[in-house]
């Protein structure tokens, strides 16, 4: 679902995600990553997932942990104008986080549902397939959704990591 249309800016931003991911991946944790920038592009924060990280904790999405930092550092005025850039669609929790801290725009490379039937049923991952621009259209506030983007590299994120990993 796209509700606006990507920009070659989009794509390099949502890349440096995808950075995020792969380090993520390889210092042992799950491979998602965002980073948020401002109304100009500037990187301000990023962020891998912390599921191991955070020593199991299932809710260590990058973009709940992102969107939590971001909260404390920035008004809710000046996140308005901000973009998360994220390797997957934000799950229902994370864009409850993403709404709740006020950033104004999402870019997200792997659909939810496309994660969901590339995991399948992983005890580490019970992907809920519930696409984040419908928890937002529930808000109160508008939030532009661009994503997926890139589907194809984001999703091979995701391939050799859980391919290799046990249920």
């Amino acid at each position: 679902m796209s509700t606006q249309t990507a920009s070659t800016h989009d794509e390099n931003l949502l890349r440096q995600a995808f950075d995020v991911a792969r380090e993520s991946r390889e210092a042992g944790d799950h491979p998602f990553g965002s980073i948020l920038s401002d109304s100009k592009g500037d990187v301000l924060m990023r962020q891998g997932n912390g599921y191991t990280s955070e020593g199991g904790d299932r809710t260590a999405h990058a973009e709940k942990l992102l969107a939590s930092r971001a909260a404390k550092a920035y008004s809710a005025q000046f996140l308005a104008e901000c973009t998360l850039y994220t390797s997957a669609e934000p799950c229902a929790m994370c864009s409850g986080a993403i709404y709740w801290a006020g950033i104004g725009r999402v870019v997200f490379g792997q659909s939810e549902k496309a994660l969901k039937l590339q995991t399948g049923n992983h005890s580490e991952n019970p992907t809920l397939d519930l696409p984040c621009h419908v928890v937002f259209a529930a808000g109160q506030r508008k939030i532009e959704v661009i994503g997926p983007l890139l589907a194809q590299e984001a999703a091979q994120l995701q391939h050799e990591f859980w391919t290799n990993r046990k249920t």
